[in-house]
């Protein structure tokens, strides 16, 4: 299987790992750290240096309460990074965590070459034009709410399937890409794992991700320091879950995931080399 995007394609032969650059003053675990574009340069050479397979940079929170960013604040953040980053690490895919059409866009222009809807196209009617038009990749994830409620508990209302809605709610989003023109082989789908989930929905898509994987669509998860891995650590503070978010990243790798969006990169990249070596003995 290959992922195909405007600068080429990822070929999904192995784990690959999405590493996170968020340019935003308060994201949940690393809100602020890059505050030149010399920290985003040093930052993205880090994070390739580690393993990192494509760059997401993310220029609005949305973690729990978060505040709208205008399309021009979240501009003024991104392509700057992206200008840096396409310098730095002129082979790294460039992804764009952005809700914004108009962001999109101009990212894709500055040499970014993946959508990362958070709200799989839902929340602007221009997104799925500008990805098909560009020929972006997409990642498609799925989220309830805008972007201030989609962390929250506030549409975390499931029956007795949390997974069979997740995966109904994600064709639905996949559909509407289709039919706006975007190429299958264009897209990437993500259950969304603590967006509009508690803990044991989170759980239970992690556990069922076959099902999602049967779609027949590569499946990133973004499990990176979430609030379910927290509680089952007791680690209160995000950025002492790297082990955990290993842990999760290695058992939906097993279950059919190939690629993980981490904060934390050498430790995914080791236990998700470790344990894809011991699956591929195990089908000599």
């Amino acid at each position: 299987m290959e992922w195909r995007f405007a600068s080429g394609g990822l070929t999904l032969d192995r784990p690959r790992i999405v590493g996170i650059l968020n340019v935003t003053p308060d994201s949940f675990s690393d809100g602020g750290r890059l505050r030149t574009i010399d920290d985003v340069r040093r930052h993205a050479s880090r994070l390739v240096d580690e393993g990192a397979d494509v760059l997401d940079v993310g220029g609005e929170s949305t973690r729990p309460g978060a505040e709208r960013v205008d399309a021009d604040e979240e501009r003024r953040r991104v392509l700057p990074a992206i200008d840096a980053i396409v310098a730095e690490c002129p082979d790294t895919p460039i992804s764009v965590d952005t809700v914004k059409a108009s962001v999109a866009a101009d990212a894709l222009a500055a040499g970014a070459s993946i959508v990362n809807d958070v709200s799989a196209l839902r929340l602007d009617p221009d997104m799925a034009g500008v990805c098909a038009q560009r020929g972006a990749g997409v990642v498609l994830m799925h989220s309830r709410g805008d972007v201030a409620s989609m962390a929250s508990f506030a549409h975390a209302t499931y029956g007795d399937d949390p997974t069979g809605e997740v995966i109904a709610e994600l064709r639905d989003r996949l559909d509407a890409a289709e039919r706006a023109g975007i190429r299958r082989e264009r897209i990437v789908l993500d259950p969304g794992i603590g967006f509009a989930k508690r803990a044991e929905h989170s759980l239970a898509v992690l556990g069922a991700l076959d099902r999602l994987v049967a779609c027949g669509l590569p499946v990133l998860v973004g499990a990176s320091r979430k609030r379910f891995i927290g509680a089952l650590t007791h680690r209160d503070i995000p950025a002492d879950r790297a082990a955990g978010t290993a842990g999760a990243n290695v058992m939906a790798l097993v279950r059919g995931a190939r690629l993980f969006r981490v904060h934390d990169v050498r430790a995914s990249r080791d236990a998700l080399d470790v344990a894809w070596a011991i699956l591929e003995a195990g089908r000599v």
